[in-house]
């Protein structure tokens, strides 16, 4: 049933596409990080920069927290599909060195994407602050040490930034290749979309 329906979204596209899973995962994983990035920088922003500690401010860590840890997961997941399961053939009309590069951020976003929540994830563990809104504690991967923690939160948060610029070139690059070289790059996590002529 799924070989079939790869088949008939390529003929559909005459281009190659991922699976359906791989496309779910992925944007399941863009969902996350559309939520958690912005959201992050409110949080610090309304509670370290503006020093507001109310139940709104602890709220927002609460939800950054639950989605950080969940993402983690999601995105391991998706990898482990990655590995097993393969990706379908590069887009025919690129060039060596862009398949090079596209191959080089993908990889790179998959790495940011399990560092990046893993290092808040070891951050709220040494601070510790793994309290869900009151409900429940995320599991500690270590004993506290605020020091330690400050560091690993300080380079989690300057990796989201790096994690943020790349996904907003990774998202440029998909529509200059949809809008302006009209070619399947794009396509190929949305085969519903008719090819250009």
């Amino acid at each position: 049933m799924t070989q079939d329906h790869d088949q008939s979204a390529r003929q559909a596209t005459n281009h190659p596409v991922y699976r359906p899973a791989a496309r779910h995962l992925h944007w399941a994983t863009a969902a996350g990080i559309l939520v958690m990035l912005p959201l992050g920088f409110a949080m610090t922003y309304r509670g370290e920069t503006m020093d507001v500690w109310d139940g709104i401010t602890n709220a927002m860590f609460s939800t950054h927290k639950l989605l950080g840890f969940l993402l983690l997961w999601l995105v391991a997941g998706r990898l482990l599909y990655r590995l097993l399961k393969g990706a379908p053939p590069d887009e025919p009309s690129l060039r060596p060195w862009q398949k090079h590069l596209s191959h080089a951020v993908h990889w790179l976003l998959y790495g940011l994407l399990l560092v990046v929540p893993l290092l808040g994830w070891i951050g709220i563990s040494l601070y510790p602050s793994l309290t869900i809104f009151g409900l429940f504690d995320l599991p500690a991967l270590t004993g506290p040490d605020q020091p330690r923690a400050e560091r690993a939160l300080a380079v989690h948060g300057l990796l989201a930034r790096v994690l943020m610029v790349l996904a907003a070139l990774h998202v440029a690059a998909a529509l200059q290749h949809h809008f302006l070289r009209r070619d399947g790059v794009l396509r190929r996590m949305l085969p519903g979309l008719k090819p250009r002529g």
